[in-house]
């Protein structure tokens, strides 16, 4: 009798076991499984929050089958502990393993509010905007200039926000001044920016930040970025450059990248600059004279006046011989390369052609024809 019963016993315990392996197995396939959800979604999680909130949350927006399967797997992976606040985008089908994943992992929000500050030649402005987790598009919700009075509410209201993400966009050929005035309009950042870095050494390029950042600390990482580059260009240089050493190139990629807002023309307008050095011409552009009158603080806003081209200045290019002593701007990428891989061409000449771009010219009679044809639409312009 004592032998059945152990008997019976050991059999219902196997059953019992097997049963509940078959469950955990189950479980952990729904836990892997991909998700209910048909359109993406920005799930947020407050500071202070926990994993019963969250759930309860994915499950009010048809993220995940069960809130406490959600719950279980987290707590099974060990990730209970590791919730992170912020706005995740959680994109249809998503598992709940995955989604557990990111809300543990680096608490770098995803979707939701961004302000982007954007560094620009003539303006600095400030823009909120979020991301519409169906399209994955950013809609933007503000815009306005750094500097004016009229601050919009939802600009203070995600300030507010911990979650809301922060980020600094440098447009090329800002110089060292701008960057460092701009930075100190953005109250979200900490401390004197120090030294004004040398002119160029800062690279036009996207930088996240986080509130109570060092100025000092960004201007370092700009700088940083920028050396990247230069070294890069550098060693890419194609041979007969009229170019000493690196920053000669960065004094001349400054000067193409303000000299043409058209991409294509880049390596064109470096092939004429190429070609006065090894001629001998002086480069005579008007953006080095520019400098020469403001040092790079600001704009000037007006035309070059007739004394202010004929001035000597380290920068005026129409009166000395060669490159200026320092570059006019920050160049971007595409100018390093244009400076250290210019077209080949036998242009000296160039103007603008009315269209945004430039008419080149090998000879001067060429180019007198077309400075004769760019007045004339300046003339038809100022007269509409």
């Amino acid at each position: 009798m004592w032998r059945a019963l152990a008997s019976n016993m050991l059999t219902m315990l196997v059953v019992g076991l097997f049963l509940l392996g078959g469950v955990i197995l189950w479980g952990k396939s729904q836990y892997t499984a991909g998700g209910p959800l048909e359109t993406a979604i920005c799930l947020r999680v407050e500071r202070g929050s926990n994993m019963t909130k969250v759930s309860r949350d994915l499950e009010t927006q048809g993220a995940v089958t069960s809130g406490a399967m959600f719950r279980l797997g987290a707590k099974y992976s060990e990730r209970t502990g590791d919730l992170k606040a912020g706005s995740f985008l959680v994109n249809a089908g998503s598992s709940m393993e995955q989604i557990v994943e990111q809300v543990t992992t680096s608490g770098a929000s995803s979707c939701g509010t961004e302000i982007v500050y954007r560094v620009g030649i003539t303006r600095i402005t400030a823009q909120v905007r979020e991301l519409d987790p169906a399209s994955n598009k950013f809609v933007k919700r503000a815009d306005f200039q750094l500097a004016s009075d009229e601050i919009p509410a939802i600009y203070t209201d995600k300030r507010g926000e911990n979650d809301t993400r922060y980020r600094i966009a440098l447009a090329e050929g800002v110089t060292s001044w701008q960057v460092v005035e701009a930075l100190k309009m953005m109250d979200m950042l900490e401390g004197d920016p120090g030294i004004r870095p040398a002119e160029g050494m800062l690279a036009p390029d996207s930088y996240e930040v986080v509130p109570g950042a060092k100025r000092v600390d960004i201007l370092a990482e700009m700088q940083s970025r920028q050396m990247l580059r230069i070294n890069a260009a550098w060693e890419a240089r194609t041979d007969g450059l009229p170019l000493a050493n690196a920053e000669e190139m960065l004094i001349l990629a400054s000067i193409i990248e303000k000299e043409t807002g058209v991409p294509s023309e880049r390596r064109q307008v470096a092939s004429v600059f190429t070609n006065r050095l090894n001629r001998g011409m002086r480069l005579q552009t008007d953006p080095t004279v520019i400098y020469g009158v403001t040092k790079g603080e600001g704009i000037l806003g007006r035309g070059l006046r007739q004394s202010e081209l004929r001035k000597l200045t380290p920068w005026n290019t129409y009166v000395i011989e060669g490159l200026p002593p320092t570059p006019i701007a920050n160049p971007g990428m595409a100018s390093l390369e244009a400076a250290v891989n210019p077209d080949q061409t036998k242009y000296v000449f160039f103007v603008a052609d009315g269209t945004g771009g430039h008419a080149f010219a090998e000879t001067l009679n060429e180019h007198n024809r077309n400075v004769k044809k760019w007045r004339a639409i300046e003339a038809e312009r100022q007269n509409n």
